[in-house]
C-alpha cells in the first residue's frame, strides 16, 4: 500500500464539494502556488443529486435569496455566509461558464437549456480548469487527524475504493473540506457517513437529524384526501401549536396522493411539522384548499337566499367540482342538495373542511423521498468567513452536513455554491498564507 499526498483533500463532490474544489484551485492559481486538490467521491457517475433536481432541469438558485427561507441554525449566522457568494456571484459564475440561466415566474433560476447535465459538466470542467483532480469511484472510510506536521489529516479510502488507483487507500492531506452532504436520497450516495467523520474530528451534530423537503403520509382520517390522488391545487398549508397559535404556514401547490399530501407547500412544511411535532405532540396541521378564504367567508356565501342554487352550483368557480364532491361526501351532504336545505352545522361543516381541513399526518416517506436533511454541524462551530472548524484547524465544513436547510425553490444550491466557495477559498487562502502548497509528491510504499 502506498500514501499519497495532497493539499487539500475534498471528501465529497456533489455541488458543494465541487463548488469548494473549484475555488481552492482558483485561489491557488491566482497566488500562483501549485498545491495540489484532490475532490473524492464514492459514486461512479458524479453529480446525481444536480441531476434530479428540478425534474432534471436543476434549479440554481432563486432570483431572491435571504436567510429568511432557511432553518436550523441561527438565521443570522446563516445570512453572513449567504452575502459572501450571492445570487449575483452565482449567475455571474456560470455565466462566465456559458451557463445561462432564465427567471421563471416562481423566481426559480434555470438554465436555459433545460438540461441539468449543462450545470454538471461546466462545474466539472471548471473543476479541472482549476486543476482538480477527480477520483471516483473512491469511498471514503475515515477521516482522522494525525498530528501536527504539515500533513495533519489521513483520508482513508475503503478497500479496492479506486478501481484506478487500487494500492491507494491512504491520503495524507494539509487541509481537509469535509462536503459529504446529508442522509436525503440515499440511492445517490448519502448515507450520512460524513456526521461520522465530523464528530471523529471533534465535532458535534444536532440531536436530530430528521428528512426534509419530504412528502407527508395521512392516516384514516385522510382517506378523502388519499382518495383525490392526483389532484394538484394551490392550496395554504399551517402549522398550529397545541394552544392553538400559529406557527407557520406556506401557500403552494399542492398535490393528493395515494399515501398522503406532497408538493412545494408540504415539503416546505415538513421540516416545520416534523420538529414541532416532537416538541409539542399536540401541534397539528390544517389545509386551506381555498387560500384566501375563511371560514366564515365560505358559511356566508353557502348562506345565500338564491333561490334554488345547489351546493355544487355555489361552490362552482370557487373549488375542483371532484374536491367539492368529496368534501360534500366527507361531511354527509348531498353535492345537488339545495343551499336552503342546509343546516347551519352542514354549512359549517363544509366551510371548515374547505378553509381548515385537517390532516391527519401519521409520518413522512423518509430519506428515500426527501430532497434535504434537516440538522448537521452547527454553524456555531464554525469561522463564518471561512467554513473552517473552530475545534480542528484545518478542517472545513460546507453545503448539506451543516445544520442548514432550505426551502425549495433553488435555496439549497445557493447555500451550497455560498458555503463551498468560502470553503474552497478559506482552505486555499490558509495554504497559502502558511505558505504550505506544495508540488504533487509521494512516499516510497510502506
Amino acid at each position: 500500500m502506498s500514501i499519497d499526498r495532497c493539499d487539500i483533500a475534498v471528501v465529497g463532490a456533489g455541488a458543494a464539494g465541487l463548488f469548494a474544489a473549484v475555488w481552492a484551485g482558483r485561489t491557488l492559481q491566482k497566488r500562483g502556488l501549485s498545491g495540489r486538490v484532490i475532490a473524492f467521491d464514492g459514486a461512479r457517475k458524479l453529480g446525481a443529486k444536480i441531476l434530479v433536481a428540478g425534474g432534471g432541469r436543476c434549479n440554481v438558485t432563486h432570483h431572491v435569496v435571504d436567510e429568511q427561507a432557511y432553518a436550523g441554525s441561527s438565521r443570522n449566522a446563516i445570512r453572513q455566509v449567504l452575502r459572501r457568494f450571492d445570487v449575483a456571484a452565482t449567475v455571474r459564475f456560470f455565466s462566465e461558464l456559458d451557463v445561462e440561466l432564465k427567471r421563471e415566474e416562481t423566481g426559480k433560476l434555470f438554465p436555459t437549456t433545460d438540461d441539468a447535465h449543462t450545470v454538471l459538466n461546466a462545474l466539472l470542467r471548471a473543476a479541472r480548469e482549476a486543476g482538480t483532480e477527480l477520483r471516483h469511484p473512491w469511498r471514503v472510510r475515515e477521516v482522522r487527524h494525525v498530528g501536527q506536521d504539515s500533513h495533519r489529516f489521513e483520508v482513508v479510502g475503503e478497500p479496492g475504493a479506486s478501481s484506478d488507483h487500487p494500492d491507494d487507500r491512504v491520503i495524507r492531506a494539509r487541509m481537509v473540506i469535509l462536503a459529504t452532504g446529508g442522509m436525503a436520497l440515499p440511492r445517490t450516495g448519502s448515507d450520512g457517513a460524513g456526521y461520522g467523520f465530523a464528530r471523529a474530528l471533534g465535532h458535534s451534530t444536532t440531536p436530530r437529524i430528521v428528512p426534509a423537503l419530504v412528502p407527508l403520509l395521512l392516516g384514516d382520517g385522510g382517506v378523502f384526501i388519499k382518495d383525490l390522488s392526483g389532484l394538484t391545487l394551490p392550496a395554504t398549508i399551517e402549522l398550529w401549536s397545541s394552544t392553538g397559535r400559529k406557527l407557520q404556514s406556506f401557500t403552494n401547490s399542492t398535490l393528493c396522493t395515494h399515501f398522503g399530501l406532497s408538493g412545494p407547500s408540504v415539503r416546505d412544511m415538513s421540516r416545520y411539522w416534523l420538529e414541532a411535532h416532537h416538541q409539542d405532540p399536540g401541534a397539528t396541521l390544517t389545509m386551506n384548499w381555498l387560500p384566501g378564504k375563511t371560514v366564515e367567508g365560505l358559511d356566508q356565501l353557502l348562506s345565500s337566499p338564491a333561490s334554488g342554487t345547489t351546493v355544487g352550483r355555489a361552490l362552482a368557480g370557487h373549488a375542483p367540482e371532484r374536491l367539492a364532491r368529496a368534501v360534500c361526501a366527507k361531511v354527509g351532504v348531498e353535492f345537488a342538495q339545495t343551499l336552503a336545505q342546509l343546516t347551519r352545522e352542514h354549512r359549517k361543516a363544509i366551510a371548515t373542511m374547505l378553509a381548515r381541513c385537517p390532516l391527519n399526518v401519521t409520518g413522512d416517506r423518509g430519506f428515500t423521498f426527501a430532497e434535504v436533511t434537516a440538522g448537521g454541524v452547527p454553524l456555531s462551530e464554525l469561522h463564518l468567513g471561512s467554513m473552517e472548524s473552530r475545534v480542528c484547524p484545518g478542517l472545513y465544513l460546507c453545503g448539506e452536513i451543516c445544520d442548514v436547510d432550505g426551502r425549495i425553490g433553488g435555496f439549497n444550491f445557493q447555500w451550497a455554491w455560498a458555503s463551498g466557495f468560502l470553503a474552497g477559498q478559506g482552505a486555499a487562502a490558509a495554504l497559502a498564507e502558511g505558505d504550505t502548497a506544495t508540488k504533487p509528491s509521494r512516499d516510497q510504499p510502506d
